[in-house]
């Protein structure tokens, strides 16, 4: 990773940087974190995903709170920044962070956090470069944007480049 500046990125919030910079997103459970990175360019973006979709919540004024939005939203801020059109994703996140309490059938809010970004990537002709998902244990992120460069930092598994 470069030793630059971190852009922290809140839950349900987004960042997008060009050229230097760390995008960054700490204690993921269930929550996505959808990474969009232009090698060319060098333009990177980060959105904390919270939900599945804009229908499971009241407040809609953030598109990169759910996987329906988020996705597009990203790829708008980078080409605001002059990103081109060869874009890979990275995810992460999307633990079962209480899964031995589902009852059988229950709703695992990270796999359709998953599910929706998945199929939002694909409408967008987007592929998944790599993904460090599912389990039962929260990560952290950090997309180095002159690197294209990802590390997954994890209590339990500690560091791990994508």
């Amino acid at each position: 990773m470069s030793n630059l500046t971190i852009t922290h990125v809140p839950v349900a919030g987004s960042a997008a940087l060009r050229e230097e910079g760390v995008l960054a997103t700490l204690g993921l459970g269930s929550c996505v974190a959808l990474m969009l990175y232009c090698a060319a360019s060098r333009t990177g973006a980060l959105a904390h995903v919270l939900l599945p979709s804009e229908l499971v919540s009241r407040d809609r004024s953030r598109p990169a709170k759910f996987g329906t939005t988020a996705v597009a939203h990203l790829l708008n801020e980078m080409r605001l920044l002059g990103s081109g059109i060869q874009v890979e994703a990275y995810l992460v996140g999307g633990a079962s962070m209480f899964g031995r309490l589902l009852l059988t059938g229950g709703i695992n809010m990270g796999e359709r956090n998953l599910a929706s970004l998945r199929t939002a990537l694909a409408r967008a002709a987007i592929p998944i470069t790599a993904e460090d998902v599912g389990g039962e244990f929260g990560r952290s992120v950090y997309l180095d944007v002159a690197t294209g460069a990802v590390r997954v930092t994890s209590v339990q598994h500690g560091e791990r480049a994508l």
